[in-house]
This record gives C-alpha cells, sequence and structure tokens, in this order.
C-alpha cells in the first residue's frame, strides 16, 4: 500500500551531479586552505584585544594613523557594533599586554569607554590550535567506532565521508573568503558534526528498516525510498535550525557572528551531506540486504534481551 505524503524524488538517480558538485566545492576548499589557510583569531596566534566605545562616530582612519605613529603597525582596527565602537586587534608585542592596553588608550584620547581588554600569549595560542585539531579528531574517531557497532562498517565510513565533507567545506568557505576562525567557530564546527551525524542516523535507521521490511533486493530503490520518507522530517529540521541560527546572526551582535555564520554553512552542508553524501558512500560501498541480516548469534543475543 503506498504511503501518503510520501514524496517521489529520485535522489539516487541524480547522485552523479551531486558528486560533481561535492567534488567541486571539495577541490575549491582545500585550494583555499591549502593557498591562504584561515584567518585566525587572536585565540590561535596571539595578541591584544581592545574594545572601546566612544559617545560620538569615530574615524577608522584616523583610529590606524595613530596607532601607525607609535609603531602598532598591521593593527586591525574595526566597527563593532555600531560607528562609535571600535574593536583593535593586535599582534603580540615586546611590552607587557598591560603596557600595551594603557599605551593604546591614552593613544584614543580620555573620552574612550574601555569595555573589554583581552590578551592571549602565542604559546596559549599555538596549544588551542593543536588541542582544537585534536577534538575534531578524536570526535570524528568516536563517530566512527560508535556507528560501526550501531550499524555496519559500510554505514560508518558512509558517515564519517559525510562528516569530513562537511567539515572540510565549512572551513573552506571560511578560509575563500577568509571569516575569521576563533574559538567560537571551532565550537560551531563540532556542533555541525553532532548535527550532521543525527541527521545521517536518521536516515540510515530508515534505510535498515526497509532493507530488513520489503521484499526489494534492489539497493538504490530501498536507499532512494528511505529517503524520500525522511525527506519531511530533515527539511522541517533544517528550517527550524536556520530560523534560530539567523535570528542570531543578524540579531546577536558582532561578537557571535562568526559562530552562527559557520552553524548556518555547517547546517545547510550537512543536510544535502546525510541526503547524497552518505547515502551514495553506502551503495558504492556495496551494501546489500544480507548485510543487514543479523548472524544466528546476534538473533539469540537480541532475543535474550529483556
Amino acid at each position: 500500500m503506498k504511503l501518503l505524503n510520501i514524496p517521489e524524488i529520485d535522489f539516487i538517480g541524480k547522485r552523479n551531479y551531486a558528486i560533481i558538485f561535492s567534488l567541486i566545492l571539495l577541490f575549491v576548499s582545500i585550494f583555499s586552505l591549502s593557498i591562504q589557510g584561515l584567518k585566525f583569531g587572536i585565540d590561535f596566534t596571539g595578541g591584544t584585544l581592545i574594545e572601546v566605545g566612544y559617545q560620538d562616530s569615530v574615524n577608522l582612519d584616523d583610529v590606524r594613523s595613530r596607532l601607525n605613529k607609535e609603531q602598532f603597525n598591521g593593527a586591525n582596527v574595526q566597527y563593532f557594533g555600531s560607528t562609535s565602537e571600535i574593536l583593535i586587534r593586535l599582534e603580540p608585542q615586546n611590552a607587557s599586554s598591560a603596557k600595551v592596553s594603557s599605551k593604546i588608550i591614552r593613544l584614543l584620547g580620555d573620552d574612550v569607554d574601555v569595555r573589554r581588554v583581552e590578551f592571549v600569549g602565542p604559546k596559549v595560542g599555538e596549544e588551542l590550535t593543536n588541542d582544537g585539531g585534536l577534538a575534531m579528531l578524536y570526535a570524528l574517531i568516536g563517530i566512527l567506532i560508535y556507528v560501526a557497532f550501531r550499524f555496519e562498517y559500510r554505514f560508518a565510513l558512509g558517515s564519517i565521508s559525510a562528516l569530513i565533507h562537511d567539515v572540510l567545506i565549512t572551513l573552506g568557505i571560511f578560509s575563500l573568503f577568509q571569516f575569521e576562525f576563533d574559538l567560537t567557530v571551532l565550537a560551531a564546527i563540532l556542533a555541525v558534526i553532532g548535527y550532521s551525524l543525527n541527521d545521517t542516523i536518521v536516515v540510515f535507521d530508515r534505510i535498515r528498516e526497509n532493507f530488513l521490511a520489503t521484499r526489494h533486493t534492489d539497493p538504490n530503490t530501498i536507499i532512494n525510498g528511505a529517503l524520500n520518507q525522511t525527506l519531511s522530517r530533515t527539511i522541517m529540521t533544517s528550517l527550524t535550525t536556520l530560523l534560530v541560527l539567523l535570528a542570531l546572526y543578524f540579531l546577536g551582535g558582532k561578537i557571535i557572528n562568526s559562530f552562527a555564520l559557520a552553524l548556518i554553512v555547517g547546517v545547510l552542508i550537512g543536510t544535502y551531506s546525510s541526503i547524497y553524501v552518505a547515502s551514495s558512500m553506502i551503495l558504492a560501498l556495496g551494501i546489500t540486504k544480507e548485510d543487514m541480516i543479523p548472524s544466528e548469534k546476534e538473533k539469540k543475543e537480541i532475543d535474550s534481551r529483556p
């Protein structure tokens, strides 16, 4: 009996176009990461960050010229929320952070309101970079083990392929457009891994159920049916998540813009990959109905459970 309101989109039939699209995105991302890398924030590079507020609008060129005269070359000066609030980022200096921040505040004038002063040493920044990379690696290894035990090794490889795909493209977009990459973006990347995995697991659950419940043996038909059956759930989850993230991006202020942007990109790419990348990978690895049927030992273990 045909279920109502289930679309009949031929996702699997269009997978070759999706693979080409993914390969282009991956090539651009890897190329950009190799050539210009990421624009690391002060959390990773080390340095001094000062946020100040003025009573009236301030000219950024005037602030930059004052800093250049005092040999603070390469200082990053930008508006932060409004034209009367600015954010200054400096590379690590020879002097102590207290002396550097005091000198800059004197340069800016007596009428400034100091909102925030942060200092990160180069060694701390290097440790954060290494720890952040290890955190992503450990997360991927843990996911590989979890999915392999819960489903089957082909599903584990499919989910990891989708996650690597999502992370690389998200990082590539930050590299290509030189958006600042700081600790909040790293946290967003780890959140994207969890979000994408959750979506992929839902699809995999339905694929396994369809393999065991149907008489069809054609993997293309079974996987295509599972993708269509979970499509409404996938779209609704992504849309409601994006609504919150868009509100954070446009209304949350500059301090969480990068965080919200990374999640927006990750949710879009993760939704796409759970439909095309993960399912295409398990299909390419030759998944069959026989792979889903539990062995006699597994059946006895299942039957003995309370």
